[in-house]
């Protein structure tokens, strides 16, 4: 993975971090190595186009985390479930692509009772959870879109809140 040049405010290095996936296999990576940063309590929302890698990082945090149940795309089910094989926090990946009636449907999932024993990741959750707490973990994944194979994707990761302010997120980029 490459990192493009870091930013030159220090606040804003802490805050955020850019950079360059070329295969699924990197974007799993990505997300086994973001695992590590990522504790009960945290809220993750995922945005990208379809087919941007979203479930396959969503996938990688699952390894890392070391939870139960292959982690695939709950787009029909809306949420899985995935409790932990050891000690650390079950993963709750929620898919709210189908979702329309922002935080009103999405408090009948009663996220916000999960979220202090758990990881949560939203996929499409982008003006849908924001209320759920002021700190989240935004990852933008962008990709070619059209007719390609290309595989290149450009991930953008936002800490937002008192919970990321000190987060290490360019660490990844490493």
């Amino acid at each position: 993975m490459e990192a493009p040049a870091a930013p030159h405010d220090p606040a804003e290095r802490d805050a955020s971090a850019r950079l360059t996936v070329t295969s699924p296999d990197q974007m799993r990576e990505l997300g086994r190595r973001l695992a590590k940063l990522l504790r009960a309590g945290d809220l993750v929302m995922l945005t990208g186009e379809l087919g941007a890698g979203k479930t396959t990082l969503t996938r990688g945090l699952g390894e890392g985390l070391g939870v139960r149940g292959a982690v695939t795309s709950p787009t029909f089910v809306i949420a899985r479930v995935h409790p932990s094989l050891g000690d650390g926090p079950p993963l709750v990946h929620v898919d709210a692509y189908r979702l329309s009636g922002g935080l009103d449907e999405m408090e009948d999932l009663d996220l916000d009772v999960s979220l202090p024993d758990s990881v949560i990741v939203v996929e499409w959750g982008e003006g849908k959870v924001e209320e759920l707490t002021e700190d989240r973990l935004h990852v933008v994944i962008h990709r070619a879109v059209g007719d390609t194979t290309d595989e290149v994707r450009h991930v953008t990761l936002t800490g937002v809140g008192e919970r990321w302010a000190t987060a290490d997120l360019n660490a990844l980029t490493a």
